[in-house]
């Protein structure tokens, strides 16, 4: 039985993989319709189940006292397939569905390579439980499924090849930066010491709902400007690496 309970965090975690999998699949049909969506917005859907699934893994595995090694290296694999892999994919074929030129489809290769780096980096890096270091691969899918809503909805000037080269560069190398940046994790709800994840959470929905899936660019963009202007404190992130090392 204890075995049983030590896994489930990471059945859960394969679930994560198997959204990543099924978004790939859906952004290989591009604009085109099934099910009443198009195959771009239901690689977003799949992508966003995956970010759920990823979420209550590690819910399930600090429930659960289930922590591995295995279950680290396994989180990080499938987090590669569906927030690096899956949302190049997504931006390759919505960008060859808008006749974006065909060189500039290909750099979205970048993207899979730089959280490749960045998970790296998180597997041996012991400051990061309540704080990231670098922008995680996470919210690098959630500013690219933003990214691709807005160019669908026809916002021309995303699509020119050096406004795209920009964000694209910027992007890889925050995710693999030294800037600490915010984690949803709180060790407490008061709000003296939470009052920028609060923000965050509600500047998500004030996003989202008045601009819709575009939306969530902007918002990875507030979660790194309020993160350089309000930095995670730098005893926490020290804290971080002395548990771990006790641990």
């Amino acid at each position: 039985m204890n075995k049983i309970i030590r896994n489930i965090p990471n059945c859960i975690t394969v679930l994560n993989l198997g959204a990543g999998v099924l978004s790939i699949i859906a952004a290989s049909h591009g604009a085109g319709s099934f099910w009443g969506l198009l195959g771009f917005q239901w690689a977003f859907l799949f992508m966003a189940m995956g970010a759920l699934a990823d979420f209550l893994d590690g819910f399930a595995a600090r429930m659960l006292k289930a922590y591995s090694d295995v279950g680290k290296e396994l989180d990080s694999l499938c987090d590669l397939v569906t927030f690096g892999v899956a949302p190049a994919l997504t931006l390759f074929f919505l960008m060859q569905d808008i006749a974006v030129d065909p060189w500039l489809c290909w750099t979205t290769i970048l993207i899979p390579v730089c959280a490749a780096f960045r998970l790296a980096r998180f597997n041996i890096d012991t400051r990061q439980t309540s704080v990231f270091i670098g922008l995680p691969v996470p919210a690098n899918a959630i500013f690219w499924i933003g990214y691709a809503a807005l160019m669908w909805q026809g916002v021309t000037f995303l699509s020119v090849w050096y406004v795209f080269l920009c964000f694209l560069v910027v992007e890889c190398w925050l995710m693999n930066s030294n800037i600490p940046m915010y984690s949803l994790k709180m060790k407490s709800l008061q709000l003296k010491e939470n009052w920028p994840r609060y923000l965050l959470i509600l500047a998500a929905g004030l996003f989202c709902f008045t601009l819709g899936t575009g939306g969530l660019l902007w918002l990875i963009i507030f979660y790194v400007l309020l993160s350089i202007a309000f930095r995670p404190k730098s005893q926490d992130v020290a804290a971080d690496s002395a548990a771990n090392k006790k641990a």
